[in-house]
């Protein structure tokens, strides 16, 4: 079993919170907007012990040359037996974006992650059989509210133990 802390638009922000709610997390996701390089080291090291952690990250629409030299604009890749594509602006079910709707009939991913809308949404699109996540946004620039974070645990081909966790107001 692997299990995940999902995060994303941070924008320079990473309440210290995270740390502990990521602590027994095997990887970090960021779906993009980090804000700069700092949030992803810091993210790397998401407990107090300095126990490196395997961050996974796409970069957004606001993120400068540092972050984009570091991440790609997307990734595909197999977490235990769950195929996942990550983008930052991707859309949601159906309203998806023209890219990303040829990206998901090219990979039929059975889990894809966005961030850029700062909604939180967790939805299952049963016309391509894939679950979108979108952890909303965990920095304080937005128009939302809430801040938030996902954990979640990918068990062989299941996708469990979905917490959406608050982290306070902006």
């Amino acid at each position: 079993m692997t299990r995940i802390g999902l995060i994303s638009d941070t924008h320079g922000f990473l309440d210290e919170a995270v740390f502990k709610y990521f602590e027994n997390c095997d990887e970090i996701w960021h779906a993009g907007d980090f804000g700069d390089i700092e949030i992803a080291k810091r993210l790397s090291f998401a407990v107090g012990s300095g126990e490196k952690k395997r961050l996974r990250g796409v970069y957004g629409n606001i993120d400068g040359q540092d972050i984009r030299s570091e991440f790609p604009e997307q990734l595909v890749f197999l977490c235990e037996e769950v195929k996942v594509m990550i983008r930052h602006i991707g859309g949601s079910p159906p309203g998806y974006n023209p890219e990303t709707k040829k990206e998901l009939q090219l990979h039929h991913p059975q889990l894809f992650i966005s961030g850029h809308s700062h909604i939180l949404k967790v939805i299952y699109d049963d016309k391509i059989n894939c679950l979108h996540i979108n952890p909303g946004a965990a920095g304080r620039q937005g128009w939302h509210k809430i801040r938030t974070i996902i954990r979640f645990a990918i068990d062989g081909s299941d996708i469990k133990n979905c917490e959406v966790i608050e982290l306070g107001k902006k």
